[in-house]
């Protein structure tokens, strides 16, 4: 398939991957900030292809996995209340909250509906007047103007009984928390490519500057991460920092100012919990005062809900970068795709996820 299959050129791919080894002196420790990412790293195996001096640290890039469990839980609790519809993605289906997960919840009579759009939970709305309808609405930059669209028509149309439980994140704060960590060993980041199309890459710049890092912006096929690893290690031997853009073809220095611009009139920014890391300043969004009526927290007063996680869950270091998943004690064992302590393990962009799926031990399919 033209503009995909030259990505997954394996004569360029070993091509990149020579290049790497040749260029790369010392050790480097390179993030990708990207659950998607991660999870095409592990699939097409460059983590073991690299030479020994590079190391892939994982970061906090899934959204469903830094989705705070007190969000979860007030799913749940709005789930189980008359005459409401609960509306998310599927992906958030499966995470655990404090004692069970919205699966569960449907299950047991919770009416719990899956869609791909918030347009359509829009319309579920409409189609439902004498019931509330909830859209979980969670996730990087990337999905936050469709989010914001969604309520943007939904005051346009007077329609009172919809709502957004909200927990938007951004990526440049939680790059900020990394690097300012006394125990930080990461030394540049991969960006994820379909957050910078739509943010662009210029909020990057003062990071880098600050930090003295590059940031290399990368999209998703072999050679596209190849490639990114490459310019992010040639930045590195030559001690420089910056963003260089390694994904032309769908990113762009300005991003998509149409969808910035809805986003910015919905959203403000404000300090917002991480799943497994904690509060992170000025890394979430909220919606502005003038939406403060489609806020279901404040619908339904749910914000005084207490979560539990579990003691055994390692997530929050793993999403730090401090953590390999087959390190954490209960990996494989207590916590598995069907037994999920936490939402690394069943996010299809979590890295738990990852590891138990592509390679459970990795230090011996490597012997």
């Amino acid at each position: 398939m033209k503009y995909i299959d030259e990505y997954r050129n394996p004569d360029l791919a070993r091509g990149l991957l020579k290049k790497i080894e040749n260029t790369a002196t010392k050790p480097w420790a390179i993030m990708e900030i990207c659950g998607g990412q991660t999870h095409s790293i592990l699939r097409n195996g460059i983590d073991q292809l690299l030479p020994s001096n590079i190391q892939l640290v994982h970061g906090p890039g899934c959204p469903v996995c830094v989705t705070p469990l007190e969000t979860i839980d007030r799913a749940l609790a709005i789930a189980a209340m008359p005459e409401t519809i609960l509306v998310s993605f599927g992906d958030m289906l499966r995470v655990p909250g404090s004692g069970k997960d919205l699966f569960m919840a449907r299950s047991e009579g919770a009416d719990v509906r899956i869609v791909f759009s918030p347009l359509e939970a829009l319309q579920i709305a409409r189609d439902n007047p004498e019931k509330e309808v909830v859209f979980l609405a969670v996730g990087f930059e990337t999905t936050a103007p469709a989010n914001a669209m969604a309520v943007h028509q939904a005051a346009r149309e007077g329609l009172g009984n919809f709502c957004e439980l909200v927990s938007q994140v951004m990526v440049p704060p939680a790059m900020r928390a990394i690097l300012s960590s006394p125990d930080n060993r990461v030394h540049g980041f991969l960006a994820a490519g379909h957050v910078c199309a739509i943010m662009g890459w210029k909020e990057y710049e003062p990071v880098a500057e600050e930090f003295g890092v590059p940031i290399v912006p990368a999209g998703f096929e072999p050679v596209d991460l190849l490639d990114a690893i490459l310019k992010t290690v040639e930045l590195l031997e030559a001690g420089k920092s910056g963003v260089l853009n390694a994904y032309g073809r769908v990113v762009s220095r300005e991003g998509n100012p149409q969808a910035r611009k809805v986003m910015n009139q919905v959203f403000e920014v404000a300090d917002r919990p991480w799943r497994g890391i904690g509060v992170i300043p000025a890394s979430g969004l909220v919606l502005r005062e003038q939406y403060a009526c489609f806020d279901a927290e404040k619908r339904f007063d749910v914000g005084h809900i207490s979560p539990h996680e579990s003691p055994l869950c390692r997530s929050g270091e793993v999403l730090q970068g401090y953590l390999k998943p087959s390190d954490c004690p209960a990996f494989g064992k207590e916590c598995t795709p069907q037994t999920p302590l936490g939402a690394t393990m069943v996010s299809s962009e979590g890295a738990c996820a990852a590891y138990y799926r592509y390679h459970r031990n990795p230090e011996k399919q490597c012997n």
